[in-house]
């Protein structure tokens, strides 16, 4: 018997979740169910992960532009280092590393989508030149970890975007 409501209270939360339209995290659909995607460069990873994202947000990739409900244009995407500190003697004690990338999204209308629009991540990197190997590898992953980031931000503001309306 115990069981039984136990069952009945599981059931009752999971109806009661699926109706207030809770999704989890990647979930929740696209308002669009094609997309061509439209870069400098379509073999960079961050490329490949933006793909395997919508992909798994069941988002069809189109081979041309016309085939495509909406078209989203990377327009850049861009690593970058700055020194942020220096010690007393000169070295280099931190960086800011940062990952930027420029996109846009529009139909075959020529309405905007997402309208040209800059995600910038940032991440402070202390550095300690005694151990030069290690801080690349920790630089590799910190690049990598806002890369995953970015992705899942451009993901989650394309499931939000909606067709703008054009001033007249």
């Amino acid at each position: 018997m115990r069981l039984l409501i136990q069952l009945l209270v599981l059931l009752v939360a999971a109806v009661l979740l699926v109706g207030c339209s809770f999704h989890l995290r990647g979930q929740a659909g696209m308002p669009f169910d094609t997309l061509y995607l439209e870069a400098p460069n379509l073999n960079t990873p961050f490329i490949k992960e933006l793909r395997r994202n919508l992909e798994a947000n069941k988002v069809q990739l189109t081979s041309t532009a016309k085939e495509a409900d909406v078209v989203l244009d990377i327009v850049s995407e861009t690593p970058d280092k700055q020194i942020l500190s220096l010690s007393s003697s000169g070295r280099v004690n931190e960086f800011q590393l940062f990952y930027r990338v420029s996109v846009r999204a529009y139909d075959l209308k020529k309405q905007e989508w997402i309208p040209a629009e800059e995600f910038v991540l940032h991440r402070d990197f202390p550095y300690d030149d005694n151990n030069v190997l290690a801080m690349e590898a920790e630089e590799d992953l910190l690049y990598q970890s806002m890369r995953t980031d970015m992705v899942q931000q451009l993901v989650h503001r394309l499931g939000r975007a909606k067709p703008q309306s054009q001033p007249n």
